[in-house]
């Protein structure tokens, strides 16, 4: 406790949020509230159509069941604060609770991309080597896959906590954004932010390109397998599984390159939408875009909403 009054003296921070405007709250408010709901609805019925169907106990069904959770965590991380300041006058979040906040959101959002990445590997190989798919995507090695981007996630998300809480926030407490997000935080501080800005650019950066490289390098094998194919269907078969993982990479990554690989000097009022992308907006299309192209899982969906019993789950299955 004696550390933080040395590092803060501020004890709260307003949320600016996305509109100053009285009017625009109460749009805003279910505007937002309608993408929680579709939100939490959809992914958590991608979940439990994947547990009750013995069909989808698959190394990729399971991989995107951890991804519909992590973003049910995410969006819960950020959306019911954000529903509470458009209808209060005082938008405020305690200091505890902003680094609450920037802690889950980093460690859940790289998680996501962790997530990609792994699904990317699974994608690659069942393409470019389906005759060792068995043994290389166990579920033993899918549980570790998924708990080490856990961890990496979380390590990530420490280390940018604890070297904010070493800065010293004595002026404004006024961030403007909708979130308790790095870049507005360290244009808060009174102290030198060289250290933080050196970390987001090196390890950040990191953190942040070396998933997206081993996508690039998982689809460029298979894009070279599919064009060995001889025929038009097979190419067509193979591209199938993967237009959805691809439609939510360029969404997500897209987004968050834009937001945080530019300098901090050129943070601007347009970052605040950009956020709202790989936030919420991602977390919400993850349903639909899983679920609108792929035959197994609206059949999933279908017995899951009808009502109809599935035969006995598997341990666990490969295909």
């Amino acid at each position: 406790m004696e550390r933080l009054n040395q590092t803060s003296s501020v004890s709260e921070f307003i949320l600016l949020g996305l509109s100053p405007r009285p009017e625009d709250q109460k749009p805003l408010f279910i505007l937002f509230l309608t993408m929680y709901l579709v939100t939490i609805t959809g992914n958590l019925l991608i979940i439990l159509a994947i547990r009750s169907d013995p069909q989808l106990q698959t190394p990729m069904y399971f991989f995107l069941s951890f991804l519909s959770f992590i973003d049910i965590c995410f969006t819960t991380t950020i959306v019911p604060k954000m529903l509470v300041n458009f209808l209060s006058e005082k938008k405020t979040i305690s200091y505890a609770g902003c680094l609450t906040q920037m802690y889950f959101l980093y460690a859940l959002g790289n998680s996501d991309s962790c997530l990609l990445a792994v699904m990317a590997f699974d994608r690659y190989v069942a393409i470019c080597n389906p005759f060792h798919y068995v043994t290389t995507m166990s579920h033993h090695r899918c549980v570790l896959l998924v708990a080490f981007s856990c961890s990496l996630a979380h390590l990530h998300s420490l280390l940018h906590i604890l070297l904010l809480n070493l800065l010293t926030f004595c002026d404004s407490n006024v961030i403007h954004h909708f979130l308790c997000d790095i870049n507005p935080l360290l244009k808060l501080s009174c102290s030198s932010t060289f250290v933080n800005e050196i970390v987001i650019m090196t390890e950040g950066s990191v953190v942040l390109v070396t998933p997206f490289l081993c996508i690039t390098f998982s689809y460029i094998r298979i894009l070279i397998t599919v064009f060995k194919i001889p025929s038009a269907a097979g190419k067509r078969k193979a591209f199938s599984t993967c237009t959805s993982h691809l439609t939510m990479v360029t969404l997500f990554y897209g987004s968050l390159y834009y937001e945080y690989l530019h300098p901090l000097s050129s943070y601007t009022v347009r970052d605040r939408v950009v956020t709202i992308v790989y936030t919420v907006l991602t977390s919400m299309l993850n349903p639909f875009i899983y679920s609108l192209r792929n035959k197994d899982m609206k059949r999933a969906l279908g017995k899951l909403v009808g009502g109809r019993k599935s035969e006995p789950e598997p341990r666990w299955a490969c295909s």
